[in-house]
């Protein structure tokens, strides 16, 4: 059930290989309709190096492209809440199942552009799940509650 001995991949390393691409690989990656896609795109290759193609690699790559890092940037869920992304499409996500899940929430990556810290958002794509989905749900939601009000 675990993949790849309970090694978390160097998610640093996986951002940069990506980053070190040329636009048409990068290109490649954009466009997989789906996670599984990737499997046949020499591009996902590339970025792995020596990490298996597991699912979780594969939630990795699918959203990457839509993702800058910034050491100690913002969360996912703070992100899309300041990218002011409507509420209900993050409920589409967090009640979607695999892949629908991941295809909208790349969706909102794409809308929101965010800049974030690539290790934490990492981390949450690879371990994908109920509660990773809670954690952005949280996230999103506590922003909303304690952003600053524009002032009248």
């Amino acid at each position: 059930m675990s993949e790849g001995k309970n090694k978390t991949p160097d998610f640093m390393a996986i951002y940069e290989r990506y980053q070190a691409l040329k636009p048409g690989p990068q290109a490649e990656l954009k466009r997989a309709m789906n996670p599984g896609d990737l499997i046949e795109v020499p591009a996902f290759y590339r970025v792995l190096h020596t990490e298996r193609a597991y699912p979780s690699m594969q939630r990795l790559l699918f959203c990457l492209p839509h993702i800058k890092n910034m050491e100690g940037g913002d969360s996912l869920g703070k992100a899309l809440a300041k990218a002011d992304i409507n509420e209900k499409r993050l409920f589409m996500v967090i009640r979607s199942q695999e892949p629908n899940d991941l295809i909208q929430l790349r969706r909102l990556l794409k809308q929101a552009n965010p800049t974030l810290d690539w290790q934490a958002t990492a981390k949450t794509l690879y371990y994908w799940n109920d509660q990773a989905k809670r954690q952005l749900l949280e996230d999103f939601f506590y922003y909303q509650n304690t952003k600053p009000k524009a002032s009248a």
